[in-house]
């Protein structure tokens, strides 16, 4: 195990869904650290307070949080010195779309100077810049950016961090070569095919879908969404997703994958030290166990995963004696 003093920086899925769970985590580091790695550290919690009409990359519905709400929440995980990460990445809003009520109410209720956007739309960019110039701003995977000079330029722009395609965590001989590599952020634990060809496209309608569905609560509150009733949200073509699956267990399968052991002994000795686990719309069973295979120290997962087990059923978080 590489022994560096850099710190390996986590990035973790989500403030809402998953956010009494993720609490419970950052406890346990504090508590139990014979249980983590040495030199790891939560960068940031990452995803969207329902319903963001800006979020991309994965449809996220759920009940409207209302203001005290979203206050409590940046108080619990910014009170523990952890930024909120916003996954605003939706690469399909136009120039109406910057004016969205709710998305500019969190912006301005966590505009702190700790908190952190993810963008895609370089019309979003341009306006959370300028209205908000206090956030971190992050380039999403969601670019699919695979050309190396096209990626060196990318981090060679003013971004706090790039998150690579996951195309790009095996081309070694491209990632070496890279400019500002403490910028540049891998997602580890993808389960989807290598070389996706549906991937942007699949981007672009959530990114419909995400805008169809916030127009809908506003205009019928409390009547169910349903994609079909939306004629001018379609799919354009049929994406007939092939991915492996959706547990650690499939991850570990694909070209892509970065295990613990690259991380900490290839990766960071490169110069790499952001990672990104993916899973805000995941189940607490994929999500507990990509948190013992990457935060856990092997000969510990056991007894960690029954102290965290323990933990979420004992907080009413999951049910576990049926």
């Amino acid at each position: 195990m590489n022994t560096s003093s850099k710190k390996v920086r986590f990035h973790l899925p989500d403030f809402t869904r998953h956010a009494k769970m993720n609490l419970l985590l950052v406890s346990m580091m504090k508590n139990m650290p014979q249980y983590f790695y040495d030199n790891i550290e939560i960068a940031s919690f990452y995803g969207v307070f329902p319903p963001s009409l800006w979020n991309g990359g994965r449809t996220v519905g759920g009940a409207t949080c209302d203001e005290k709400y979203i206050k409590n929440i940046l108080s619990a995980f910014n009170g523990q010195g952890i930024p909120l990460r916003f996954t605003f990445t939706n690469p399909a809003l136009k120039e109406e779309h910057l004016k969205d009520e709710f998305c500019n109410m969190v912006m301005r209720l966590a505009d702190n100077g700790m908190n952190e956007v993810i963008v895609f739309s370089p019309l979003l960019e341009d306006y959370i810049r300028n209205t908000y110039p206090n956030y971190k701003i992050t380039s999403s995977t969601c670019k699919r950016i695979v050309d190396p000079a096209e990626l060196a330029d990318e981090l060679n722009k003013d971004y706090h961090v790039v998150v690579a395609d996951y195309d790009m965590n095996n081309k070694f001989d491209i990632l070496e070569k890279l400019p500002h590599k403490e910028k540049f952020e891998l997602l580890v634990n993808s389960s989807c095919v290598p070389n996706c060809p549906y991937r942007s496209e699949e981007y672009y309608q959530v990114g419909l879908q995400q805008i169809a569905y916030c127009n809908h609560i506003k205009k019928y509150p409390g009547k169910p969404f349903r994609m079909s009733d939306y004629s001018d949200v379609t799919v354009t073509k049929n994406i007939n997703c092939p991915s492996g699956g959706r547990s650690i267990f499939d991850s570990k399968k694909c070209t892509h994958h970065i295990s613990p052991d690259a991380i900490f002994n290839k990766y960071l000795p490169m110069g790499f030290n952001q990672f990104k686990i993916e899973g805000r719309t995941a189940n607490r069973l994929f999500l507990i166990e990509c948190y013992m295979y990457y935060l856990i120290k092997p000969e510990c997962r056991d007894e960690a995963r029954f102290m965290f087990l323990h933990n979420l059923e004992r907080n009413g978080i999951i049910r576990i004696d049926m």
